[in-house]
């Protein structure tokens, strides 16, 4: 029986260009991930050496206390990169959607960006190893400044080349591209576990335990950009498609038409702050764990640094399977509803997460206690409802521009992000030194998740795009080129 053709028939989403386009999110969270698993460990040691004269190791055995008293120090460290991030990221934003060469406007950014940040990432474990803390902090300095060149051209790409109301599948798509770069980071620290290194006297570390992970990340960004830049021809792509471009204009879920020559409707920009409003908080609460977790299964749980990479794998896997399902979900319900749903479902996790401490049964020759199977469940669920969250919540922020604005509105969204993950490490670092309690992570998190659902639920209105559909289920991953 012939398939009846479809309103939507008129726009279709190529999936293979998209997926393509998804080898710049698999170099974003490689690098990520394996940056904010090892660095705050590193932070945590060295600033142990400085203030004690010795290892955290060896500090965790006298007196876990102390460990914390550092934290507020790592914070700050991490809030920094963070906070250069968050002047760099609309800077990059602006220029590349001014920026014309016979490449696009994206990829002279996105290559620059790459290279420079891929040679320099292998330095940070080494300036590490010989206690060097000015050089690896300088180092990561000059990584995220150049990965914020990266970024946000990377970002706006997906938006450049996809008509508004299909960016929401896009977005499924090129999320799950980059959590196969996470996951390949992910895998290296269950095999190379941190733990085994900073529990080690310092005679037996090995440098080499923890420069592999740096050194696979720096290989495979460099891979992935070079795929991004043999198959997407940002200038062709772009003439090709103009007028698809424009039929998505008109179908846009926002509630008054976009004008480059009139300011922006008071709708338009009430719903602009309102997503940015609630997008700061969810990510003031999912940075704290991100930045945290490391250090909270070695220092106070007190197991083996795998079991975290074993739970990112399983948030991982999690939050494939919402990216695959958000579409559907957001179909039905629209994208406000999605939204507050992955709050809501991340809120009951993060709560469950308050009850859970140490299990006090010792496992290893380390001395180390066998992890809580309890926090396997948690990761998942919370997986689940932030991959809701962010695979609609950039598509909402994009769509109340037009093509010629993408990376100043990328930028507005990663400045929410940004100064939310600026704010979080020393406010949490702080809470840590004051309390001296380790269980403040979940409780800290799961507030500011309540915070962030009431304002979205309250503020944000819930437009659905016309004529075309959302992404349903696994949709995303099959159909036409």
């Amino acid at each position: 029986m012939k398939k009846k053709e479809s309103p939507q028939s008129g726009l279709r989403l190529n999936k293979k260009r998209t997926a393509l386009i998804g080898f710049a999110f698999f170099g974003i969270l490689l690098l990520w991930q394996v940056y904010d698993s090892w660095c705050p460990t590193f932070l945590t040691d060295i600033f142990a050496r400085r203030m004690y004269g010795i290892s955290s190791a060896e500090l965790k055995a006298s007196d876990a206390g102390k460990i914390l008293n550092v934290q507020w120090l790592v914070g700050i460290i991490m809030a920094c990169d963070n906070l250069a991030a968050l002047i760099l990221l609309p800077i990059f934003g602006n220029l590349s959607d001014r920026t014309h060469t016979p490449i696009g406007k994206r990829m002279p950014y996105i290559l620059t960006g790459t290279f420079v940040a891929a040679f320099a990432f292998p330095f940070i474990p080494v300036f590490f190893h010989y206690n060097n803390i000015a050089g690896m902090v300088i180092t990561m300095g000059i990584v995220l400044m150049f990965m914020m060149m990266y970024r946000n051209p990377a970002v706006a790409l997906m938006p450049d080349i996809t008509p508004k109301p299909l960016r929401a599948k896009a977005n499924g798509i090129i999320n799950i591209m980059g959590y196969f770069g996470g996951a390949f980071a992910t895998v290296l620290g269950i095999f190379l576990p941190l733990s085994n290194y900073i529990n080690a006297p310092d005679a037996a570390r090995k440098v080499w335990v923890i420069e592999i992970p740096f050194l696979v990340a720096s290989v495979l960004m460099v891979i992935s950009a070079l795929v991004l830049f043999r198959t997407i021809r940002e200038n062709e792509i772009a003439e090709e498609i103009k007028d698809e471009m424009a039929e998505g204009e008109r179908l846009a879920a926002i509630e008054t038409p976009v004008d480059d020559d009139q300011p922006m409707s008071k709708a338009n920009r009430s719903m602009l702050l309102a997503i940015l409003g609630a997008e700061f908080l969810w990510f003031m609460a999912d940075n704290a764990i991100g930045t945290y977790i490391g250090n909270y299964v070695i220092y106070y749980l007190n197991s083996s640094s795998s079991q975290t990479m074993i739970l990112t794998i399983l948030g991982g896997v999690a939050s494939v399977v919402g990216f695959a399902t958000a579409g559907l979900i957001a179909d039905r319900a629209g994208r406000k509803w999605t939204i507050s749903g992955g709050l809501g479902i991340t809120f009951l996790a993060l709560v469950l997460m308050c009850f859970v401490g140490p299990t006090g049964k010792v496992t290893g020759s380390n001395g180390e206690y066998s992890f809580p199977a309890i926090l396997f469940g948690v990761w998942v669920i919370k997986g689940y409802g932030m991959a809701l969250v962010h695979n609609c919540s950039f598509p909402m922020v994009v769509e109340l521009c037009s093509s010629k604005k993408i990376g100043r509105f990328t930028g507005f969204y990663y400045t929410a992000s940004m100064s939310a993950q600026t704010v979080t490490p020393v406010l949490l670092g702080l809470i840590f030194t004051r309390t001296l309690i380790w269980r403040a992570l979940p409780v800290y998190s799961s507030v500011l998740i309540l915070w962030s659902f009431a304002l979205f639920t309250l503020l944000v209105k819930n437009i659905k795009a016309q004529k075309v559909a959302n992404v349903k289920g696994l949709e995303a991953l099959d159909g036409a080129d």
